[in-house]
């Protein structure tokens, strides 16, 4: 198997709930195109399955099934957290409200979306599954650019545009 070559692809896209006819998750449309390194895992896999062979100008429109996008949830990620953590002094912090999206950081400083599911007398019920678990995409837009990644680019491990950093 040969490496991927490592290359700077910025994309326009639409992202749609199921089918392209969906309800839009989100969209670069009027905001930075998204640029990535290619062949680092910065992407979900297959949305760059689909991407890295086009070139500058192309389209795309492809379906991600939600196992093989964000994954399906798992009761391992509804987790019980200690109530004091989300308190402003003696009452709960602005924003602690069941169906809140908080973010919340592991050990390793990475921050992940969390879903407050209830308040507890001791504790908080969240849900750590990715807000786009169980959900089938559809990735509709166009390769705005193509190029080879620079060395530094490879060295910080993420995307340098015209105006600085990129992710």
């Amino acid at each position: 198997m040969s490496e991927v070559k490592k290359n700077v692809i910025t994309v326009d896209y639409k992202l749609f709930k199921d089918t392209a006819e969906g309800e839009m998750i989100e969209s670069t449309e009027g905001n930075q195109p998204l640029a990535f390194l290619s062949g680092l895992g910065q992407m979900i896999p297959e949305f760059e399955k689909n991407v890295i062979e086009l070139s500058k100008g192309e389209t795309f429109s492809f379906g991600i099934k939600a196992e093989n996008a964000y994954g399906l949830s798992t009761k391992e990620a509804i987790i019980e957290l200690p109530k004091k953590m989300f308190m402003d002094g003696d009452k709960l912090a602005e924003g602690v409200v069941a169906g809140q999206i908080l973010p919340l950081e592991d050990q390793n400083g990475h921050v992940h979306p969390a879903k407050v599911v209830s308040i507890n007398e001791e504790t908080l019920t969240m849900d750590v599954n990715h807000p786009l678990a169980d959900q089938d995409l559809h990735f509709t837009g166009t390769v705005v650019d193509v190029r080879e990644a620079t060395s530094e680019e490879l060295e910080h491990g993420h995307a340098h545009g015209k105006e600085g950093h990129q992710h």
